[in-house]
């Protein structure tokens, strides 16, 4: 339902007023879901299974019973994957996806209304913001400098005691650089009453490493992991969230009794076979391509910055006309290649942001990107 859509409608009437005033979300399959899609920042080479893999799934899970409430096979398999030792199943939640304990963490700590509130360094991940708006939990924004890096002491001075989860996505999107662990450290540990939640969706694509470790030194640190990106699991919806086991167990007594279906269950057990073997090469072909990309990107003249990369996506900043470019890729007719304008996002004016995929499409794109930037510049 569109905004003003519920005006006249039994919505107005009942619906809590930070509900009406939402603007939600906006994902990427609300604009364009044909063509080229380097738009959502998925794994375009697909999850680390064997084609054979894929079709035994559906025949391992028993479908008329309800699955494990707490997921532990799938918890264990995970944390041995991530190798850091000491972290256990009960320092885990899985969820549908990170989006899930975010909004968890906000029913959970944030009193609504505005008596507690919520710290987040612009320019990032979108959902924060909106799962705040929903559950009417006030906004502290301490912006991150132009080349995208955290201001640790301005961050530490922002903070009061109702401030209740600090919000560092790492590495960044839109920005796609990741924060030094040493930052973090140090806003964890002069920040010893705020629960600091570090995002890290595209940590298999950096070489910074993890702020796992930190829970197992730091009461109030969560770190939100997911399948949706290395993995190429977007589909089933799976994430994690890392912390000291009483956050884990107040997210385990919040959550829906089956949150997550035994169907991504099983699938992402699966997948955790294959980190040696498939998930290495996908992201190492990643790596390779997005280093073609960046070196194609800076040759071109319109091209006036390629931001530092630690994900599997880059920004980039044009002279002008990006975002009559990026709707002129997305909407031709023959060959629509589908990327993300940025350019309303603080330090981002003329940025569009691309998802690095296959040979053959980051080719698609480069052509795109120079004919639509000519035919545009040309007729102005």
């Amino acid at each position: 339902m569109e905004n003003g859509q519920h005006q006249n409608g039994i919505a107005s009437r009942l619906a809590r007023k930070n509900i009406l005033e939402l603007h939600p979300y906006r994902c990427a399959r609300d604009d364009y879901s044909e063509g080229i899609l380097l738009d959502a920042n998925e794994n375009a080479y697909g999850p680390p299974l064997p084609t054979e893999a894929k079709s035994d799934l559906v025949d391992d899970v028993v479908l008329e019973r309800y699955p494990d409430p707490y997921q532990i096979a799938l918890k264990e398999k995970f944390a041995k994957f991530r190798g850091v030792e000491g972290i256990t199943a009960a320092h885990m939640f899985v969820g549908v996806g990170s989006d899930e304990a975010i909004d968890l963490l906000m029913r959970i700590f944030c009193r609504p209304g505005g008596e507690d509130q919520i710290l987040i360094t612009p320019p990032t991940y979108g959902m924060y913001k909106v799962s705040a708006k929903v559950n009417d939990v006030p906004i502290v924004s301490v912006p991150l400098t132009p080349t995208f890096d955290v201001e640790v002491p301005k961050i530490l001075d922002a903070i009061t005691p109702t401030i209740k989860l600090l919000f560092l996505c790492s590495p960044g999107n839109p920005t796609s650089k990741a924060l030094p662990l040493s930052d973090i450290e140090e806003i964890v540990s002069k920040a010893p009453n705020t629960l600091v939640v570090v995002d890290e969706a595209y940590v298999d694509y950096s070489t910074k490493g993890t702020a796992l470790s930190l829970i197992l030194k730091y009461a109030n640190v969560v770190v939100l992991q997911t399948m949706s990106k290395a993995f190429g699991l977007a589909a089933i919806r799976c994430g994690f969230c890392f912390g000291s086991p009483d956050v884990i167990q107040l997210l385990n007594n919040v959550k829906a009794p089956y949150n997550l279906n035994g169907l991504t269950s099983r699938m992402a057990i699966k997948a955790l076979d294959y980190t040696d073997t498939l998930l290495k090469s996908n992201i190492e072909q990643t790596w390779s391509e997005r280093d073609k990309v960046i070196k194609a990107l800076s040759a071109m003249d319109f091209v006036t910055k390629v931001h530092h990369t630690d994900a599997n996506f880059l920004l980039f900043q044009m002279r002008s006309h990006a975002f009559q470019v990026y709707k002129a890729m997305a909407d031709s007719g023959t060959s629509p290649v589908v990327t993300r304008y940025r350019g309303t996002e603080l330090h981002c004016d003329e940025c569009i942001r691309v998802t690095i995929g296959t040979p053959d499409e980051n080719e698609a794109f480069l052509n795109a990107l120079q004919q639509k930037y000519r035919e545009i510049s040309n007729s102005q």
